[in-house]
């Protein structure tokens, strides 16, 4: 299970925290752009697209799905990244009906 958390800070930035027993991810995005993740299914990571949405650790985040669950790819690039977690694809559609109720 992951809890999901979405803040607002100035200039329709949000940060969403997502966390779970041992790990946690807070993602800085525009409001806007994390309501893009509304279409999650539709980036194949198998036909290697992703979808990218934010910054982590001053790193680009990139977004894909795959076989049921949602992968997420803070790096450079979404071929080279530095870290990747998976969550369900619930998850991601927490983080979208969340950034349209603060839209």
């Amino acid at each position: 299970m992951v809890d999901v958390t979405l803040d607002e800070s100035d200039d329709s930035v949000a940060v969403v925290k997502l966390q779970a027993e041992t790990w946690e991810l807070n993602i800085w995005a525009p409001m806007a752009d994390l309501f893009r993740l509304r279409g999650i299914r539709e980036v194949d990571w198998d036909a290697r697209r992703s979808l990218p949405v934010g910054t982590c650790a001053d790193a680009r985040v990139f977004w894909a799905a795959s076989e049921g669950q949602a992968t997420i790819l803070v790096g450079q690039d979404d071929e080279t990244w530095d870290i990747a977690v998976t969550v369900p694809l619930e998850t991601v559609d927490e983080i979208a009906r969340l950034a349209e109720e603060h839209m």
